[in-house]
């Protein structure tokens, strides 16, 4: 029973991902192991901050995480980076951050300058909070709903990313000895401790 339990829950409710990309920090880390509730937006829409999985508009095999900024009906503007909503200026998370003092004129990127826009119906526009290192909503356009999985949860693991780790290559049963080494003796001081459970 709890087996089967632990097999529905993962598979019509909560979905593990691992982050690869910066493009969340600080938010999350490359590295992280998050939950995903898949049944968020079932009877629901997203809401303004809400992080959320989705699948990529430009290709739909690949899945990308993000926060949303706006909902459909709003209209978006960057002015000098500050992010504006229907002329407001928007929330400031506290794991946002422009890394880059640089500001690019609009000729060049949308990075620091974009729009105004306006969202459509049944559609988001999503943010980095990596700002300044992010590819969103400002470059390649918004969201369908359709496209959501679900809402980010909270961070159930992380590990520091290592380039010099053993990788699965043939033989594979040399290779899964030597990555079963390393896990094993990098344990201790390549998981981050203090990201255990950190909520989202």
């Amino acid at each position: 029973i709890s087996i089967l339990a632990a097999v529905l829950l993962r598979l019509f409710i909560v979905s593990a991902y691992r982050v690869d990309s910066s493009s969340m920090e600080d938010t999350m880390l490359e590295g992280d192991y998050i939950f995903v509730n898949q049944l968020a937006y079932q009877f629901g829409s997203p809401k303004i901050g809400d992080i959320v999985i989705f699948k990529s508009p430009l290709n739909p095999t690949k899945d990308y995480i993000k926060r949303v900024i706006a909902l459909p009906g709003e209209t978006v503007e960057v002015i000098d980076k500050i992010v504006y909503v229907d002329n407001r200026l928007a929330e400031i998370y506290p794991g946002a951050k422009n890394a880059d003092p640089k500001i690019m004129p609009m000729q060049l990127s949308f990075r620091d300058n974009f729009g105004p826009v306006q969202v459509p119906a049944g559609q988001y526009f999503v943010m980095g909070d990596n700002r300044d290192n992010s590819q969103d909503s400002r470059f390649w356009g918004f969201v369908p709903k359709e496209n959501i999985k679900g809402k980010a949860l909270f961070v159930y693991w992380s590990w520091v990313p290592d380039s010099k780790s053993p990788e699965m290559k043939f033989p594979y049963f040399i290779s899964a000895i030597q990555m079963g080494w390393y896990f094993m003796t990098n344990f201790p001081s390549h998981t981050r401790w203090d990201r255990f459970f950190t909520a989202l």
